[in-house]
């Protein structure tokens, strides 16, 4: 998707948007005429990309605000000021995330570092911002999951991964259960019979900081960030479009996941991808659901 369907008069908010794909979907989105809503921890880089976004595009409507997913107080701020202003959402665009830090961390509430930033922010944002999102016209809810999800797993007995932390089978539980909870938002709005549409990415194997971030974590000297074309890898313009179909594309529908089309999954133009085995139990997401709302105090008002 080269070019964005014409995207003015609509309002997106876009998660971890002061780098990487989040950075690009917000730039293709402002450029396309977007009202774009820059939700990231630090207002002071998300007014250096929103300065970055204006000088590529003047026209550009770009705002910054405090989001800290790793704080549920700070999702609930967020929300309220969004929803207080009863100005319809069109767009939510999960994206932000952090990967396989060396050594276990918690939220500002005592979970697990991944699992509270990847996933548990993102479904209390989710279901706070639910009644902005449902005065829209044809509201979306896009969910940022990652390959890691196809070995992850739901360890309901240790969530918190409190025994035998391991940095990547974390990450990968984080990302099965983002992919699970887009899912499971797709079944409760059918049922609910509701217009919004929720869909899930993946950016297969792209270039970006959140590699070296996340394993910088708890080290004196930080990782550092590669920006080489290695094999199997993509640049972080051709690694947003899953992500930018997901959100706006005319063709994505409800319950679908999309990612890059080459070897693997790692590269390539974008395509709807197999739902993996390891996300195709309703059961599951229905349990993890179940779970997510008494960890969060949070439910969709479907």
């Amino acid at each position: 998707m080269p070019k964005l369907p014409d995207q003015t008069g609509r309002r997106i908010v876009v998660t971890g948007s002061n780098s990487g794909t989040g950075k690009e979907a917000a730039t293709r989105l402002a450029a396309a005429g977007a009202s774009v809503v820059v939700a990231v921890r630090s207002t002071e880089k998300g007014d250096a990309a929103a300065a970055e976004i204006r000088a590529a595009h003047p026209q550009a409507d770009v705002e910054v605000r405090e989001l800290d997913l790793a704080d549920l107080a700070s999702v609930r701020r967020f929300a309220a000021g969004i929803v207080d202003e009863d100005r319809p959402i069109d767009v939510l665009v999960n994206n932000a995330g952090v990967m396989a830090p060396p050594q276990r961390f918690e939220t500002v509430d005592g979970f697990e570092l991944q699992f509270g930033t990847n996933f548990l922010g993102p479904f209390a944002l989710t279901n706070l911002l639910l009644p902005s999102l449902l005065r829209a016209e044809a509201p979306r809810v896009t969910t940022m999951s990652s390959l890691a999800a196809i070995p992850g797993r739901i360890r309901f007995g240790d969530l918190q991964w409190e025994r035998g932390y391991n940095g990547w089978r974390a990450y990968g539980q984080s990302k099965l259960a983002d992919l699970l909870l887009a899912l499971h938002l797709h079944r409760l709005t059918v049922e609910a019979d509701r217009t919004l549409v929720s869909t899930a990415a993946h950016p297969g194997y792209t270039r970006t900081n959140l590699q070296s971030a996340g394993r910088s974590l708890g080290r004196a000297k930080p990782v550092r960030s590669s920006n080489r074309a290695l094999p199997f890898t993509q640049p972080v313009e051709q690694g947003t479009e899953p992500l930018l179909y997901a959100a706006v594309g005319p063709n994505a529908v409800g319950g679908a996941y999309y990612g890059p089309a080459g070897p693997f999954g790692l590269t390539g133009p974008t395509t709807a991808v197999s739902i993996p085995g390891s996300a195709r139990s309703a059961d599951l997401a229905r349990s993890l659901w179940a779970v997510a709302e008494d960890l969060t105090g949070t439910r969709p008002p479907l």
